[in-house]
This record gives structure tokens, sequence and C-alpha cells, in this order.
């Protein structure tokens, strides 16, 4: 039976490269990155964020304080909540672009998604709270107080950051295709969204209606809490390996089935790591061609896969038959056994050295043995394969024997 399984092929050198890049980045205190263009812009694009959220989250804050204004504290909260993700998605960054070692073979990608996680339920619980508060308020709205026109100053003036940051930081993260960083930018744009509200809690606050500002409050603390939440699900997902979208899937299995030398495909399995994918495949193949025949397509499957779609590995898996369906062959004998039954059942018939091939095919083996033309004339080879399909007839492991002449390799 052929059953092999096809990946890239790492050296010696190679492998000791890759396990042994942390011992001498100690030594010289150098970082490389595994995609140097993707680090540097999600870098560069973050610290950016960083400096905006700092000097918003202190006028945000004072401002709102000064001038009575919940909505747009709780904004400056938000902007606080950024800032400490920003500095979660520094860490993660770096982590998650080191390259594969001997504990983490398949690379550092997930600490993305693990840093998503956390983001999301940070934002989760800070919405939460921030909608508990405004409610307790809103339960006494003798204590309510007018606020400030500064306050519309102030959260018009975030508003036009938080939208502008959310624009370059989403160009970014679609340009180096990073999960994490299309998750902070949609953050800086729920923020935009907060201002907005804000600006309207704050505008019916001075036209007397006193009560918008801690309703803006609360619709800002809705909003942070629906963001985190999806994002912390989409996260979750990921760590226990959901697939991909079908759509995808299907083009993934095209893809395999167009390969030539694939004849079927009958179990596809994918999974999710950061913005990548690891796929599982197991290929149908022509169960008397070579086992290196075999491994060729695939390779070819497997390069075909990541060439035309955004997948991290490939892991094929060959079969001569669709063992999902056809009889289990795991039950029959190893070739120690079944040239041991071959002798019994041949009795005087010496099999040792000649070269005899088995297929284990639907629960049961066909076999081929080939005889030196120098040492067997053609009347013994057809005396064998008398006695080889008189022996199939009644035989609980082979299914057929073939004896074929002059084409004998040892």
């Amino acid at each position: 039976m052929l059953c092999c399984t096809a990946r890239t092929h790492i050296s010696a050198t190679d492998m000791k490269n890759h396990t042994q890049p942390n011992q001498n980045q100690e030594h010289i205190g150098v970082f490389e990155p595994m995609h140097p263009e993707r680090f540097a812009a999600a870098q560069k694009s973050t610290w950016v964020s960083i400096v905006i959220n700092l000097l918003l989250t202190f006028f945000q804050v004072a401002g709102g304080f000064f001038a009575h204004s919940q909505a747009l504290m709780a904004d400056g909260l938000h902007s606080l909540s950024d800032l400490l993700s920003d500095i979660l998605v520094l860490y993660a960054n770096r982590h998650g672009n080191r390259h594969a070692d001997a504990n983490h073979p398949y690379g550092h990608a997930r600490v993305e998604t693990a840093a998503t996680l956390i983001i999301g339920a940070f934002l989760a619980v800070l919405g939460v709270v921030l909608l508990v508060s405004a409610a307790m308020r809103l339960q006494h709205p003798e204590a309510l107080q007018s606020v400030s026109p500064l306050a519309l100053t102030i959260a018009v003036i975030a508003l036009v950051a938080k939208e502008s940051m959310f624009r370059y930081m989403l160009a970014v993260a679609k340009r180096v295709r990073s999960q994490m960083l299309v998750a902070n930018a949609w953050h800086a744009r729920s923020d935009a969204a907060s201002s907005l509200v804000v600006i309207v809690g704050v505008i019916g606050n001075l036209l007397g209606y006193t009560f918008f500002d801690l309703l803006a409050a609360a619709v800002v603390g809705v909003m942070i809490a629906h963001m985190g939440g999806k994002l912390a699900m989409e996260a979750m997902e990921e760590l226990i390996d959901t697939g991909l979208d079908e759509e995808e899937v299907e083009a993934i299995r095209q893809t395999l089935l167009n390969t030539h030398g694939v004849l079927g495909l009958h179990e596809l399995r994918t999974r999710k790591m950061a913005d990548n994918a690891l796929v599982d495949a197991h290929i149908v193949v022509d169960p008397k061609i070579s086992v290196s025949e075999g491994h060729y397509i695939a390779e070819l499957a497997r390069h075909a896969v990541l060439k035309n779609h955004h997948v991290l590995d490939v892991m094929v898996h060959i079969d001569p038959e669709d063992d999902l369906q056809a009889k289990p062959n795991a039950n029959l004998p190893s070739r120690p056994g079944l040239l041991a039954h071959l002798a019994d059942r041949l009795g005087d018939f010496s099999l040792e050295g000649n070269r005899v091939v088995f297929h284990y095919l639907d629960g049961k083996v066909e076999a081929e043995i080939y005889l030196p033309v120098d040492r067997y004339v053609a009347e013994q080879t057809d005396a064998l394969q008398a006695r080889c399909d008189e022996l199939v007839r009644n035989d609980d492991l082979f299914r057929s024997i073939h004896v074929h002449r002059n084409h004998a390799q040892n």
C-alpha cells in the first residue's frame, strides 16, 4: 500500500539555523523578524497610534473633568484602553514575528491571536463598566450638570484624530496582511464612532437636555463592549482551530484535484493561524505507482496550494484508495508475515532472492513476484502462476498473485 506524507524537507544545517537563532541572538542582542517589512510597518503604525492615544487620553480625561462631561471622560478611558492595547500589540508583533524553533515548529503567529483575544476581552469588560456607571448616574437626574462648550471642542478634535488614525492603520494592516493590525485599526474606528456619540451627547446637554451626556456615555460603553466581544470571539474561534470559510476550502480542494496524478480527494482539513492557514489533505493516486512517484505527486499538490492560496503549510497524505470507504488494511500481516504465508502455501518453491511486491488494497493483498530470466524458464514461470491462481481461490489474505519474468530487479 502506497502511503506517504509530503512536506518540505529541512537539512541538518537548516534545522540548526531554525532551532538556534534565539541562542545566537541572546549573545549578540539582535532580533531578526520573520517578515521584516510587515514587522517594520506594524511597529511604525503602532507607535503613531501610541502617541496620538497618549495625547487624546490626557486631553479627554482632563477636559471631561473640568467641563463636567461624563461622556468625554468615558471616551478618554476608551483612548486609555487603546494606549494599553497598542503596547500589547507592540509586544505581540515582536514575538509573533520570530522564526520557528524547536518548541514552536509552526512559528509564533498565534501570539497575535492571543493578543487579539486579550484586547477584545479587555474592551468588553471596559464597555460593561462604562455602561453600568452611566446607568447608575442616570438614576439620580437631580445631580446631573451642564457641560462646558470646551467638551465639544475636544470631542470634535478627537473625532478627526481617531478617524484619520483608523484610515492610516487600516491601510497599513491590509498592505502587510495582519489580522492583529486590522483589529487595532477597527478599534480606532470604534473610537471615532464613540467620539461622534460624545459630540451628540454634549450638544444635547448644551441645548438643555442634561441627561444626554450620560446617555452618550452609556452608548459609548455599549459600543466598546460590542467591539471587544466580537474581537474576542473571532480570536477564540482561531485558537480552537476553526476551519477556513467554505469558499476558500472549496478553492483549495479544486487546486488539489487539478494536480496531475491526483485521482481523488477524500479528506481535507483546514485551520487558521493568524493571517495564514494550515491544510491537511488525503489524496488518492494510482496504487501501482512507485513510492517516489507518489511523493512527487504529493509535492506537486503541496506547492500548488502554497502558490495559489494564503497558506503557511500543507500536509499531503497519499492513499492508493479512499480509505474512508474501502475495507481497512490495518488487520493484514506485514511483509514478513505475508512472505511466511506464501512460503507455507507454495510448499517447495522458495521466494528467497526473488523480488516480491505487495499492494494492500480494499482489505486484501495483491502480490507481484518477479523471477530472474537467467534462473527460470518459461515453463517454470507458468507452473508457478498456475499454483498461485489456485492459491488465491480460497485464501483469506491474497486477492491475486501475478508472476513476472524478464523484469527482475534485485
